[in-house]
């Protein structure tokens, strides 16, 4: 392969190497109270509920 190849290649790899630690740096958990949270929790267990029920 020539050079300006390689250094295509090098680029593109160090793009998407970059660009997913750059989304991995910007990530934030959400800050959710002790209500929201138990209401997600119940929310999940009536969904596998109803998905164990549909098989």
């Amino acid at each position: 392969m020539p050079w300006y190849a390689w250094l295509i290649l090098i680029l593109a790899i160090g793009s998407i190497v970059g660009g997913l630690l750059m989304l991995r740096d910007s990530a934030r958990k959400l800050p959710l109270s002790d209500e929201q949270l138990k209401r997600i929790h119940e929310r999940e267990i009536e969904q596998n509920a109803k998905d164990a029920q549909d098989r």
